[in-house]
């Protein structure tokens, strides 16, 4: 796996997910927040979240990215998931994020976001960014104003009637 993504910050570590990823992320897809704020992604049990690495490592393989693992570095713990993905009906690649409700509020999302627009812009050049997120969602909201985001349309994704927030950041390898 020499050629597999990793970005390391102070604290974190992100590195693409793995099989021996499936545990955590059952626990972290059905946590209540997730469940609330992102949605149900049907993963139930080790074999559903295999699936769900399965189809993180086609991202890595087809955009050269995809949503990273975020693991303290001091320990190794799994804290979260966070990188870009690409959904239909967006024209930019979207900003996703979400940390085990155990880790939230010591700016482990922020450093991380962080990290992946810096090798969103400098690295994959890509210009712009895209979060979206539910309405009530006031974390994320937070979380994106820090990351200079800036309120754009709102969107509904094919297949779905709820319209879900929407901000946009243009990347500057330069200003990052």
């Amino acid at each position: 796996m020499s050629d597999a993504l990793a970005l390391d910050t102070a604290r974190l570590r992100l590195r693409e997910l793995e099989p021996r990823d499936a545990a955590f992320l059952v626990e972290l897809l059905n946590e209540p927040a997730f469940l609330r704020y992102i949605g149900d992604r049907g993963v139930r049990d080790e074999a559903g979240a295999l699936g769900y690495v399965e189809r993180a490592r086609a991202s890595y393989a087809t955009h050269g990215h995809g949503l990273l693992l975020v693991e303290r570095r001091a320990d190794g713990e799994p804290l979260g998931i966070c990188g870009l993905i690409r959904r239909d009906g967006l024209d930019a690649p979207d900003l996703g994020f979400a940390l085990r409700a155990a880790h939230e509020g010591r700016g482990y999302a922020l450093e991380a976001a962080r990290a992946v627009l810096e090798h969103a812009a400098r690295v994959l050049r890509i210009a712009r960014v895209l979060a979206i997120f539910a309405h009530d969602n006031e974390r994320s909201r937070r979380l994106l104003d820090r990351l200079e985001f800036q309120p754009a349309e709102g969107v509904r994704l094919p297949g779905d009637n709820v319209e879900l927030c929407a901000f946009a950041r243009e990347l500057r390898a330069a200003s990052l």
